[in-house]
């Protein structure tokens, strides 16, 4: 009797130690592929800090020609407006006096 209770909680064992095995190995692939996301998130994250203050001057930029867009559509001539050192040079050209009290 002795030997057939030591053969049977053998098999119990060993079928215990093949769970145990094939849940050590599906844990090791998750674990895993929880490490290789955790890698890739934490690469994008440095990628958009290192980029950061380049992307916020193009959003700027993007934002202010949609306004000035939306300024033209919305009637606003843009080629009408003269700069200040334009209007001078025009001045000069032409031979035309500057008014006192204007710049």
């Amino acid at each position: 009797k002795s030997i057939e209770e030591k053969e049977s909680a053998k098999a119990a064992a060993e079928e215990a130690l093949g769970k145990a095995n094939l849940e050590k190995k599906s844990k090791t692939k998750e674990a895993y592929s929880t490490a290789m996301l955790l890698r890739d998130l934490h690469l994008d994250c440095d990628w958009l800090l290192s980029n950061f203050e380049t992307r916020k001057a193009a959003r700027a930029g993007e934002v202010d020609a949609l306004k000035k867009a939306k300024a033209v559509l919305s009637g606003a001539d843009y080629a009408l407006l003269q700069t200040t050192a334009g209007a001078k040079r025009r001045r000069l050209t032409l031979g035309t006096p500057r008014a006192s009290g204007t710049i």
